[in-house]
């Protein structure tokens, strides 16, 4: 309307005499434009009408008028000529402008759609800014220079959960929040850890000499026992069934296994299931470079958070009932060196190992150990402390991008590198909101944990604490912890959700080791083989996704597909990341923080959530599949070991619900009116339901707190189930056809309520289940 008017103003004032009044008023709904015409001249006539030529004089006082003489000279239809020829010009505007802001109007389905003149798009509360403006804006901040001083900041030689030197680092981070102009606050916590006795080490003894290794494993079972050791290679489960379709026996052995594969509490809860009655972690000998006397440090508590308070939060002002995690162990478990561990190796007798397993013997029951662990549990408060930026449009609605802030040592990979990562992170969105322009639309929280080292315990009781009000604000987690262990491999561990915005950010991110992406160095021919990697339990993100039910992702650069070598020892510092990158732990973290920066971006800059809903349908298929399969193959060779009237109908009509639902939510987001700001609001609504409502809500959180039944652990998974099927037809005493049959029930309406929930409105609903 100003471009309007400014054309009508120009019109005029070439004019010397103004004979037309014009009276704009636009509909503000956006829809037709009403347009007032007042015609007055100065030829003004006698109230008693004196004949035709007496208008034309211009001195004379008489009233206007324009119906009675209009047309009847010259002039009066050159006059008529102009008044329609400004009224088609106006209208012609009035139309163009109309047409052209339909034409600018937000869209959630592309929000990157690029405009001939570059304008932004007005989403009634924030302009939309052109996502290759934000990239550049992004690539303007981050720069490898700037981490050397990062790093010098938040570096500390030991900084253990609960110490001063973790409390002094966290006040670090808070005031770099505060000079961004973030809100930030602290969440206090006082949860129970294990730490060393206080002769400071354990102590074992075998074949007359005795030991005491000084690392530790929290949460271990105290006592002494007396038994034979038998080596296990890595304690995986595969290893296990392995000695048993040996008939080794198990029972009440002192189990010996490397480390790798699987986390130090994994390796024990599997020994604790054979039997056996402790458990020796000491390091791979194919990672020799560790060296023979390094220490290991570690958790054996099979969950995230205080094994004290399953399930709730470690709040001071809460008294609950003493009860215990599920996930300790009843067994002991301790570490011991590289040296100790060969000591052991060398004097075993019994019956030869397996040859792939890098040792002769596997020891019998002359091959005795005394082992006594003594550890003691300690209260500490730990403090999480926040920044936000505030989003324009759906501030209530956050991403939460967090890093470990402890560690056992220095730390340096494990916690220093990702805390860097993140307060860069927050400097660079906080000043392209500041001074770049750049308005989210949703929330962005910087969190940095304590207490990581136990099990990602300050991250699991924030969310154990504010579970119901995070439920449906926190749409996604990024986790920062350990992003720099090398640099041949790049991998990422995510919800299927997310992995459609994982192949775009490596498709956008440069490599740090050479020209070209991400993407084409290190995801060709297909990332899923050479990228994707399942999210482990001792990933900071795991709780997030399968106890909490946000989709969370975590990536590292790595020079090897295990875990980093020094992880969990006191090794763990910038010179042996120096020999691992190659002295190129800047441009790696900067790397890092530009996956972490596009991805967060993306997820608070899209009118829609980057998240696609149909990647569960392939994961569904699968595991339903092999059920089916074994049902079918049991129905015909032993049915009389199935729960009787069993039928895979209803879980393959679940399967089906889920597929025909997030097909349906693919077509409504096509067929709906995406300038509503409100429409993509509830359909992100429906998107963020997905993850959440795959938690089982028929299972304890203290008994099995990663309910997610696809990506979880416990009986009331898919997986599971497919386990049990294979235990009653083995006819395996702990099998119970009753309980399969419950937890089969159970799992089916789970995933039809995950389907009712995406298909959204009640009567949307798919009924042929």
């Amino acid at each position: 309307m100003d471009q309007a008017r400014s054309t009508i103003s120009k019109i005029f004032n070439g004019e010397p005499h103004s004979y037309t009044r014009f009276n704009l008023t636009q509909n503000m709904e956006g829809d037709n434009s009403q347009v007032e015409m007042k015609l007055s001249s100065d030829m003004d006539e006698d109230t008693g009408g004196k004949g035709a030529g007496e208008h034309l004089n211009h001195n004379s006082n008489r009233k206007p008028y324009v119906a009675q003489k209009l047309g009847r000279t010259p002039k009066n239809l050159c006059f008529m000529a102009v008044a329609t020829l400004l009224i088609f010009i106006i209208g012609y505007l009035i139309g163009y402008l109309v047409h052209r802001k339909k034409d600018l109007a937000p869209t959630c389905d592309d929000s990157t759609v690029i405009f001939d003149n570059g304008a932004d798009i007005e989403t009634g509360a924030a302009p939309l800014m052109n996502w290759d403006k934000v990239k550049k804006l992004l690539a303007k901040q981050v720069s490898a220079d700037k981490f050397d001083s990062v790093f010098r900041e938040f570096s500390s030689d030991n900084h253990r959960a609960g110490s001063l030197s973790d409390e002094v680092l966290g006040e670090k981070v808070v005031k770099r929040f505060r000079e961004y102009g973030m809100k930030t606050w602290t969440d206090e916590h006082f949860v129970k850890v294990q730490d060393p006795p206080a002769s400071g080490s354990n102590s074992f003894s075998y074949k007359g000499k005795q030991e005491r290794p000084t690392g530790f494993l929290s949460y271990s079972a105290n006592g002494t026992i007396t038994d034979s050791v038998l080596y296990a290679f890595y304690g995986e489960e595969e290893n296990l069934r392995l000695l048993k379709s040996r008939n080794v026996n198990m029972t009440g052995r002192v189990m010996l296994v490397r480390t790798g594969r699987i986390s130090f509490a994994e390796k024990v809860a599997n020994a604790a299931k054979m039997g056996a009655s402790a458990v020796l972690i000491y390091p791979d000998p194919s990672k020799s470079s560790i060296g023979g006397s390094t220490q290991l440090y570690g958790h054996v508590h099979l969950g995230s958070g205080d094994p004290y308070t399953p399930g709730f939060p470690s709040f001071n002002h809460t008294q609950f009932p003493p009860v215990q995690s599920s996930g300790l162990p009843k067994i002991l478990a301790q570490t011991i060196t590289l040296n100790m561990a060969m000591s052991i190796l060398q004097q075993l007798g019994g019956a030869n190992a397996p040859q792939e397993w890098e040792s002769s013997k596997l020891g019998d029951d002359s091959d005795v150990i005394t082992l006594g662990v003594d550890n003691v549990l300690r209260e500490k408060k730990i403090v999480n402390v926040f920044g936000v930026i505030k989003g324009f449009v759906d501030a209530d609605r956050y991403v939460v991008i967090g890093a470990q802030r402890d560690a056992w040592g220095p730390g340096f990979a494990a916690s220093t590198v990702g805390t860097s990562v993140l307060v860069e992170l927050a400097r660079s969105i906080s000043d392209m909101v500041e001074n770049g322009g750049f308005k989210p639309r949703r929330s962005i929280v910087f969190a940095s944990w304590s207490a990581g080292e136990y099990g990602s315990v300050g991250a699991t009781e924030w969310l154990e604490g504010y579970l119901s009000s995070l439920s449906m604000k926190a749409f996604s987690y990024i986790n920062l912890d350990g992003v720099v262990t090398g640099q041949k491999h790049f991998k990422v561990a995510a919800s299927p959700l997310l992995h459609g915005l994982v192949e775009s950010t490596l498709k956008e991110v440069n490599s740090p080791n050479k020209a070209g992406s991400l993407f084409s160095e290190f995801a060709k021919p297909s990332m899923e083989s050479n990228v994707l990697e399942p999210l482990k339990l001792d990933n900071a993100a795991y709780p997030f996704l399968a106890f909490s039910g946000i989709p969370s992702v975590s990536f590292r650069f790595t020079s090897e597909n295990s875990d980093y070598l020094y992880f969990g020892t006191t090794l763990d510092t910038r010179e042996k990341l120096n020999e691992a990158t190659n002295n190129k732990v800047p441009e790696l973290a900067e790397a890092a923080t530009r996956v972490a920066g596009h991805m967060v971006l993306r997820l608070v800059h899209d009118h829609l959530l980057r998240m696609d809903v149909e990647k569960y349908n392939k994961i569904i298929h699968n595991r339903v599949g092999q059920i089916n399969n074994k049902v079918n193959s049991m129905l015909r060779m032993q049915p009389q070991l199935l729960p009787k009237a069993l039928t895979m109908q209803w879980l393959t009509s679940a399967s089906g619900s889920y597929s025909r639902a997030s097909r349906d939510l693919a077509a409504d987001i096509q067929n709906s009116n995406m300038e509503d700001i409100e429409m993509c609001r509830t359909l992100n609504d429906r998107i963020m339901a997905v993850e959440r409502n795959f938690l089982s809500p028929y299972v304890s959180p203290r008994e099995s707190p990663f309910r997610h039944i696809l990506l979880g652990s416990g009986p009331h998974t898919l997986q599971a189930l497919h386990g049990h099927l294979e235990a009653l037809r083995m006819d395996h005493p702990e099998a119970d056809a009753d309980l399969f049959r419950s937890q089969f029930a159970l799992a089916t309406w789970t995933i039809q309520g995950c389907a009712n929930s995406l298909a959204g409105d009640v009567w949307s609903l798919d009924n042929e289940i």
